[in-house]
């Protein structure tokens, strides 16, 4: 089985920041692709940022410059650095991560979810 975990969402005062981890376990091989999306009230689900094994990263436009997304894979451990947050930022972030298992297998994985609030 495998598990990811996210941790460090609150509260934040705009301009504010905050450092979101994510953490993967179980019978982990490797891990291709991790990412994490955001989801506001009212709103679907948006892609905020992915990283590949290989190191390789993208954005959406509306976080570049102000997320950093980064991964430690000996640890299989990502995280965001969010600055100069603003109250548009608010949504529950989830990350999520494609795993090749020890078993052989292959799938899409997703957090639980943590929640950010920007707000004064």
């Amino acid at each position: 089985q495998v598990q990811l975990v996210e941790s460090g969402g609150g509260l934040v005062q705009p301009g504010g920041s905050l450092r979101l981890s994510c953490a993967a376990s179980g019978t982990i091989f490797s891990i291709n692709v991790m990412g994490w999306y955001r989801q506001a009230p009212g709103k679907e689900r948006e892609l905020v940022a992915t990283i590949i094994s290989g190191g390789s990263i993208e954005y959406a436009d509306s976080v570049k410059g102000r997320f950093t997304i980064s991964r430690d894979n000996a640890k299989n451990t990502m995280y965001l650095e969010m600055n100069s947050l603003k109250p548009q930022d608010t949504a529950v972030y989830y990350c999520t991560a494609h795993i090749n298992s020890r078993d052989l297998s292959a799938r899409v994985y997703w957090g639980q979810g943590t929640q950010v609030t920007v707000s004064s």
